[in-house]
């Protein structure tokens, strides 16, 4: 028999911590390269440089925590001990990397920078991938999977929305090094606060202990030959590469291309409203229709809006808001639905394999988002360079066509082959309910 809805409440504690998480690392990827460039005045192929090489060790490290994670045993079990552990580098990456002292030469900085952001992802991988995999332990059920992540993603989604008005708050002040530091020391505090309340009220299935994979590489390989996991790793990698540039440059875009950096704020806003307000659409039109269906409909939404980013010109704000608009309502059902289908693919996993890696399948998608993540950040700190840019000037007209190809062309591309490529998935719900009976029957 299909397992009971969760109680409301307990979906709303477990997902929680995501709103400070969410908050701090939207921060980091909305708004540190402006600050790292503009207030610090660090070159922006070093910081290009720093945050793509941290991404880099981000990605690699979620494998290794996925499956260590799988393997744990403990008191609190397999995740919760984990997400509790993440507390403490999540504070120090967050408190060294906005709190920099005045007056540190280029080379000591972009070295503290670089510690900062290594022991910060360090901590979001603590975090990220146990947490993620707890919520697709949560439950079995095919459509209860999307309504648990769909609550996550309407709380880390409030997380963001606060991330973009504390940018806002950056972007116009007077004095915005401590006015970062200040805000850092609030988040890292109602994120531990938050993470210890998940810690002590959601509970983890006592029968998934032990249940790992016997080793890393075993476990990798599993993952590899999983026909559906494979297709997921090649569209989470190309979309999540188009939408790392896009959030990278839009400070930029909103002041050297438009001329109106305070719009920066509010067009973010205007993506995430939209996208926290359709949640509960997508979670029925899911239910509805099917998984794919709605998340290849969200996907050819986002390609045409972000394509049309690129002809953004000088006070074009009715243009930029309708696009955002129009983003936002479709990039809201790739992070509902996606982590729905990722748990059903692990279900697949179990019927091949015997083990439940939720770590490791989480991770290895984790690796490659957070991969494309890193080699955005580097390739839009060369591209600034080579196109141009100098801070706090006019751009040339280069630098500002360097600036709408990122905004524009990329991610619209990359959604575009990400639609492509997700045709070709092929775990349906009917299919999906095969494997859950035949698990069932062994149990």
């Amino acid at each position: 028999m299909p397992e009971a809805p969760l109680p409301l409440s307990s979906i709303v504690i477990y997902g929680l911590p995501s709103a400070g998480l969410h908050f701090t690392f939207f921060l980091f990827a909305l708004y540190l390269m402006k600050f790292s460039t503009d207030v610090l005045l660090l070159a922006p192929g070093v910081m290009g440089a720093l945050y793509g090489v941290s991404r880099l060790w981000d990605a690699v490290s979620d494998p290794i925590a996925g499956h260590l994670s799988d393997r744990t045993r403990s008191r609190l079990g397999r995740r919760r001990s984990w997400l509790l552990a993440s507390a403490l580098p999540i504070a120090a990456g967050n408190l060294m990397i906005w709190g920099a002292p005045e007056g540190m030469a280029a080379g000591p900085l972009a070295v503290w920078m670089g510690v900062g952001l290594f022991v910060y992802f360090t901590g979001t991988t603590m975090f990220s991938v146990p947490h993620e995999s707890l919520g697709a332990e949560l439950s079995s059920n095919y459509h209860e999977r999307t309504r648990i992540f769909g609550v996550k993603q309407a709380v880390s989604l409030c997380g963001s929305l606060a991330a973009v008005g504390v940018m806002q708050l950056l972007i116009q002040s007077d004095a915005p090094r401590p006015l970062a530091f200040q805000q850092s020391v609030v988040a890292v505090t109602v994120t531990a606060a938050l993470l210890v309340l998940t810690v002590a009220r959601v509970r983890e299935r006592p029968e998934y202990q032990g249940r790992g994979g016997a080793s890393l590489r075993g476990a990798f390989r599993d993952v590899l030959r999983n026909p559906h996991a494979r297709i997921l790793l090649l569209v989470f990698g190309i979309e999540n590469f188009g939408t790392a540039i896009l959030g990278i440059v839009t400070p930029f875009v909103m002041q050297y291309v438009l001329g109106m950096p305070e719009m920066t704020g509010r067009f973010i806003a205007l993506y995430f409203i939209p996208a926290l307000l359709f949640i509960p659409a997508w979670i029925h039109l899911s239910r509805r229709f099917g998984k794919k269906p709605m998340w290849l409909f969200s996907m050819s939404m986002l390609t045409l809006a972000f394509g049309g980013l690129f002809f953004v010109g000088p006070g074009d704000v009715a243009y930029v808001s309708v696009l955002g608009v129009i983003a936002g309502i479709g990039g809201g059902c790739g992070q509902v639905v996606g982590p729905s289908i990722q748990a059903d693919v692990i279900d697949f996993d179990e019927y091949r394999t015997g083990e439940r890696k939720e770590g490791i399948y989480f991770a290895v998608w984790n690796f490659v988002r957070k991969g494309a993540y890193g080699i955005a950040g580097v390739l839009t700190g060369v591209v600034l360079s080579v196109a141009g840019y100098e801070p706090n000037v006019e751009q040339t007209e280069a630098a500002k066509l360097g600036l709408r190809a990122l905004f524009g062309v990329v991610p619209g591309a990359c959604f575009a082959i990400g639609t492509l490529a997700f045709l070709r998935f092929r775990l349906t719900e009917v299919e999906h309910a095969a494997i859950r009976a035949a698990l069932d029957r062994r149990s």
